[in-house]
């Protein structure tokens, strides 16, 4: 098992989200949690291309399907406080576009909870970065636990 402590959960939650194409991937390391960064190009060291299947000690890290993360912009709509921004934010979620739509309206009409935002964006990220590696058996079900418990979703204004 790793230690939750010394895994960089910013990384595992950016390989989690990471939806742009498969001409690269991101990779732990079970034996020691380091989070390597392949290309098709240039491999795992930036120089010398290799194949995913030889890289059989690594393990993939598969991002996370598109509608996990429109929950987060969905839950975070819901929570605010304001009418007028609850309302506008929560239209923005509506059909086709809206991951554009919903950061087109959050920095542009509401800069105020831009910050707010990126507070309980990145903490559920990072709290799926860690129910990941309980997936992977990598962390114990304790240390889940006990992330899960210090770490609630942050309140929304």
């Amino acid at each position: 098992m790793l230690d939750l402590d010394t895994l960089d959960l910013d990384d595992i939650a950016t390989a989690l989200s990471d939806q742009t194409d498969y001409e690269h991937r991101w990779l732990i390391d079970p034996r020691t949690g380091e989070i390597v960064f392949w290309t098709s190009d240039t491999g795992v060291d930036g120089q010398n291309p290799v194949d995913l299947d030889d890289l059989d000690h690594l393990l993939l890290i598969d991002p996370l399907p598109p509608s996990v993360w429109y929950g987060d912009m969905a839950d975070f709509a819901e929570q605010v406080s304001d009418p007028a921004a609850h309302r506008r934010l929560g239209r923005a979620l509506s059909g086709r576009g809206a991951f554009r739509r919903f950061k087109d309206e959050l920095y542009g009409e509401y800069p105020e909870l831009v910050s707010v935002w990126h507070v309980f964006r990145d903490a559920r990220a990072q709290g799926r970065a860690v129910e990941w590696l309980l997936e992977q058996e990598l962390i114990s079900e304790a240390a889940a636990e006990g992330y899960a418990e210090a770490h609630p979703d942050p309140a929304v204004p």
